[in-house]
Formats: structure tokens, sequence, C-alpha cells
């Protein structure tokens, strides 16, 4: 099952789509356009704005005419900001059917949305959950987040609207990956994955990489968000970085680097992470390997399509595996860098 969201398809074989939410007032305008373009430039596919109230609704329509990227308009409770955020261009809409109100609200909300051809995420949690489900799983279980899914769905069904995207979001990890492994046994719909609430940074990206990553490694999951309690573009860059260290951005560098031990004679620290830095904005598939020594040199990286490994003050620069040359440490970077923007298979 596939779903569009403004220039984005997810689902079925579709790419994986990396997004992030804005973290400043809505109503500033000026303020969310620079944070989604750093959240683009970093390589976002879709970004979720929150709506809570008319005043960001308006603020809403004047961002989206002054942008590509897709945009989702986060609403909860009041489904006439539902309303406001489509009419206004919004390419998703985030709500929970079961806290907007009666039939009749969720209804109008549906018929705006089929209108004008709008998807709908679902977004279960632990605090979203309805009563008579809280009632018979009194402890938050996998068992729980689907059928509470389920009745949102059913919800929608109701008035004959099926564009529908769903999330499972726990901050417990095993709980959020029994809940997506339990939902896509049963259901077609596409998939937003993510561990909700998964903490600071580095924390953050431990849990959200294994929940995110065991799931991807089952094919489950059309778009992913790396939530962290951080700068919103660390979340791309670590969602980002989840993809390719699973084969799953075709144009994205690829930087593999040995630990450091007492056989190092280079700065690997610093080489490492300048390549990494400089290579971060590169749109093609390349592997590219910085090596401490010649022990974990060329011939353990072999399957790197370019790659250094140092000496004393000095290094080797190797392609798949074969020494070309020797180089000068002051020259690793800059070699590494030339190199890779001639090697051939860029996407731009």
């Amino acid at each position: 099952m596939k779903i569009r969201i403004g220039s984005v398809t997810i689902g079925e074989n579709e790419k994986i789509a990396v997004q992030s939410m804005t973290n400043t007032d809505t109503r500033d305008v000026e303020a969310t356009l620079r944070q989604i373009d750093a959240l683009s430039d970093a390589g976002a596919d879709i970004v979720r704005l929150t709506v809570p109230d008319n005043e960001a609704a308006d603020a809403f329509g004047e961002i989206k005419k002054k942008t590509k990227i897709p945009l989702v308009a986060d609403i909860h409770f009041d489904y006439r900001l539902a309303i406001a955020a489509a009419k206004a261009g919004a390419d998703k809409i985030r709500i929970n059917p079961g806290n907007i109100g009666s039939a009749e609200k969720v209804k109008a909300v549906t018929d705006v949305c089929r209108e004008r051809g709008i998807p709908i995420r679902i977004g279960v949690n632990s605090g979203s959950l309805p009563k008579e489900v809280k009632e018979k799983y009194p402890a938050p279980c996998a068992e729980a987040f689907v059928e509470a899914a389920k009745s949102h769905i059913d919800i929608l069904n109701n008035f004959d609207f099926d564009d529908i995207v769903i999330s499972l979001k726990a901050s417990d990890v095993k709980l959020t990956v029994e809940a997506y492994r339990k939902f896509r046994e049963k259901y077609p719909y596409p998939l937003h994955v993510g561990v909700t609430e998964a903490g600071c940074e580095y924390e953050g990206i431990i849990k959200s990489s294994i929940g995110i990553g065991a799931l991807l490694l089952d094919g489950i999951g059309d778009t992913i968000r790396v939530s962290l309690t951080a700068d919103p573009v660390r979340e791309i860059k670590a969602g980002r970085a989840i993809l390719n260290s699973l084969g799953l951005l075709p144009d994205c560098p690829e930087i593999v680097s040995c630990p450091t031990c007492g056989r190092t004679k280079i700065d690997i620290i610093k080489i490492a992470n300048e390549v990494n830095d400089k290579l971060s904005s590169v749109n093609k598939k390349i592997k590219i390997a910085v090596m401490g020594c010649v022990v974990n040199g060329p011939g353990e990286a072999a399957d790197a399509d370019i790659g250094i490994a140092g000496g004393d003050g000095c290094a080797v620069f190797f392609k798949h595996g074969k020494i070309v040359k020797k180089i000068r440490e002051d020259e690793i970077i800059s070699t590494l860098l030339e190199e890779a923007e001639k090697f051939e298979g860029s996407n731009t």
C-alpha cells in the first residue's frame, strides 16, 4: 500500500523517507522557515509542524507557500485546526481520531482531506490509548497498541477514508518493536517508525538505532523519525546514518574507520571526523576507509572504493584494497576528498 505525501511517496518498495519536527513557534514564519531549510539541507524528506491555534494555522499556510518540502500538520483535540491546516496546503495531517470529538467532527476532517488527497497519520502511543483499551490492558503492551490503532482506523474507515499512515511509538524499545511487528502481521498500512521520547542525543540515538534498525531489518518501516532532545537537524543526520548503515540510502557516502590503538601514528580521530563532515553533503554512493595502520588497512578494508592506511606521519592511499601511492599526513584529507569527487557513480 502506497501513500503520497506531497512530492514524496512512501510504502511498498519506495525509498524510506526521513523526517523531523520543527521546535520553533509555528507562528514565527521566518524562524520556522529557517529551521525547515536547515532540515532540508541536512537531508530531510518531510517536516512536521505543530498547529496549536488559529494563528499557527494561518502561519502554516504562509510557510507552505515558501517551501517545497512536504509539510505535516500536527493536530491535537481541535478538528477545526485540522481542517484549516488542510485548506492551508498541508501534505499530511497527524491526528488521533479518538481525541478530536464527535463522529461529525471526524467526518468533517476526512471530507476535507479526501477532497484534497491529503493522508492522515494516526499516532498511537501510551498516552493516547482509548479508555476501553486501557481497561482491557492495564499496562501498556503491544496488543494494546495494535488494538488502539485498529479502533482509530475503524473510525476513519467508517467515513470511507483509507489514506492512512500509522505509528505505534513507545519510549520502551522492546514494546515499540513488538507493537510494529504485531501490527504488520495484520494490516498493510504504511508505517511511520520511531522510538518516542528516546532521550538526549547520545542515549536517544542508541535507543532509536536499536528500535528503528531492528524493524528496518525486518522490512518494516516506510518513513522514520529519530526523536531526540536535541537540535532537530541532529535527528535527520541520525536517521540518514541509520538508513545508510543498512544500505538503504542510494546516494550517501559511507565512511568506515578503525578504532584507535597504540599502532596509530597519525591523528586518525581528527582525520576521520573531518572527512565524514566534508562528505556529508556529497550525493553519491561511495565507501571510504580511514584506517589507522597497514595492519587494519588495505586488506581489511578491501571492499572500500578508496581509502588510506596510516604510517608514521604518512599514509598509503588505496583503491579496492590495492595500494596506489604514499602520501604525507597533511595530504590525507585533500586526497580523499579529491578522489571521492572523481569517483564515478555520482547521482547528481
